[in-house]
């Protein structure tokens, strides 16, 4: 036999993932934790979590809480789990800018905002894992949400509604930016040249290197990367190091065995022509840098939505990596990706001696895929209550 608990399946960018309100889950955060890793089918030694909602994937094995906002000037909470596929581990230290684009729908759907009959819905999120405020414009008719549309964003099939996306920056902390206090420094891991990079916290916590400092050039797609596991192992070396110099573990086991999620690890390169996965040609003349991302261990099949909030943020700032391979600031930026290309705009300002970026902005697209119940064995559930 087994026990119902409502949900919903959502696509939110590039990502999917099975969204909850806070009063459909147990209280405490073990036992939710548990019933989680359960609904999408993790820990799973063979990859694919056949058994659940995961899609054996970084950007298909997530899950989403979103209830009333904790916050006077804000709407919702919205808290991201990212769920590793082989390890009992549910990472809540990062946010997921891909399925932030659905926290906006899910919350009109499910009444906890009320908008405007016609036009857009201004949703204003407090993601709980980064402490930071993101206002989503939500397109409705009639009060009700529109998926529908003709906004392309290369790494989904099908053009849907476009919502627009401001992620803030709170200008209080800024000097968080840059959590070694450096635009730019060089890594010493034991076994590698050094490396030149920028760790920052701007969406997500993040590195940047430039990509020819790693052995890549920059054009690389999901194949070259994910089957080559020498590779993959200096990419999480690096990636664990700089979780170390960013007081984010104490240790870089810790890193890799109970925070995969972030620090995100992401390289650029000047503009090359490429094609990507979908058999797209990506001009040189058409983007300012290549970028790819790792996530969760694997090199992500588009961009992470918070990884183009960290690039849209280091480039508009003089003198990080990605500044420097850009040949200048930008506060716009249109970047190649796997899957395509992607355009995030930044707004910067002075603090002091300190640049900042007040807000990043970009255009996601969303859609609910499923709603009503996922199913958990009786069994767990009598665990749980136990």
């Amino acid at each position: 036999m087994q026990s119902p608990i409502q949900a919903v399946y959502m696509r939110g960018g590039t990502s999917k993932g099975v969204f909850f309100r806070p009063d459909w889950l147990p209280e405490d955060s073990a036992i939710r934790d548990q019933l989680l890793l359960r609904v999408v089918g993790s820990p799973d030694p063979y990859g694919q979590q056949i058994d659940g909602m995961g899609g054996g994937t970084s950007s298909t094995t997530k899950v989403v809480i979103v209830g009333p906002s904790s916050q006077p000037d804000c709407d919702v909470d919205y808290t991201f789990g990212a769920v590793s596929i082989a390890d009992p581990v549910i990472d809540w230290s990062g946010n997921c800018g891909n399925l932030t684009s659905a926290v906006g729908p899910f919350a009109i759907a499910q009444g906890l905002v009320v908008p405007p009959k016609h036009g857009m819905a201004e949703v204003k999120i407090w993601q709980t894992n980064i402490k930071a405020k993101i206002i989503a414009q939500v397109p409705v008719q009639g009060g009700r949400v529109v998926e529908g549309g003709d906004f392309v964003l290369d790494g989904v099939s099908f053009p849907a509604a476009e919502i627009p996306l401001e992620f803030l920056q709170d200008t209080d902390q800024s000097d968080a930016m840059f959590p070694t206090g450096q635009l730019m420094e060089t890594l010493h891991i034991p076994g590698m040249d050094p490396i030149k990079a920028t760790l920052i916290n701007a969406g997500n916590p993040g590195i940047l290197v430039e990509a020819s400092t790693i052995g890549l050039k920059g054009t690389e797609l999901q194949p070259e990367i994910n089957a080559d596991k020498a590779l993959l192992a200096r990419a999480e070396a690096i990636r664990a190091h700089c979780a170390v110099l960013m007081g984010m573990a104490e240790n870089t086991a810790d890193a890799t065995r109970l925070r995969p999620h972030t620090p995100k690890l992401a390289f650029v390169s000047k503009p090359q022509a490429y094609v990507a996965s979908s058999g797209q040609a990506v001009s040189a003349d058409d983007i300012h840098l290549n970028a790819r991302i790792f996530s969760m261990g694997k090199l992500h099949h588009a961009m992470t939505g918070t990884g183009a909030v960290g690039l849209a943020a280091a480039a508009a700032i003089p003198g990080t990596v990605v500044s420097e391979v850009l040949g200048q600031a930008r506060t716009k930026l249109r970047f190649g990706h796997p899957s395509g290309t992607l355009v995030v705009g930044a707004q910067t300002s002075k603090k002091g001696q300190d640049w900042v970026v007040t807000s990043v902005t970009m255009s996601r697209s969303a859609r609910r895929l499923m709603e009503g119940f996922v199913f958990v064995p009786d069994a767990l559930v009598a665990g749980l209550d136990s």
